[in-house]
């Protein structure tokens, strides 16, 4: 299965299939797309209007892989809801693989 993450370079980078307006948050099941392409399924109870979807995307993946939000920018998908995610910083990166490659999250 391919995995939603990538080395890009020295960038590390995750795709997000984000669910806004959502019952609850949370991370669930990796969901491949038509083309291939393995995206992290996300929701957030935050609707998209003013960037707070986003925001709180921000807030639930930092909070589940164990990086500071500081650490986390959205470098494409701003207004769509299959987003990537780059992180910041070598302990960022290794804390989100690990937790990524190894029992998943939630």
């Amino acid at each position: 299965m391919p995995a939603p993450f990538e080395w890009r370079g020295d960038r590390f980078l995750l795709r997000v299939r984000l669910t806004p307006k959502a019952g609850r948050n949370g991370i669930g099941d990796i969901f491949i797309d038509a083309d291939g392409v393995a995206w992290l399924k996300a929701r957030v109870t935050a609707v998209p209007e003013d960037g707070r979807a986003n925001r709180a995307l921000i807030v639930l993946i930092s909070g589940a892989l164990g990086v500071p939000r500081s650490a986390i920018t959205i470098v494409a998908g701003l207004a769509h809801r299959t987003k990537t995610l780059e992180l910041a910083g070598e302990e960022a990166r290794l804390a989100a693989l690990a937790k990524l490659a190894g029992s998943g999250v939630d």
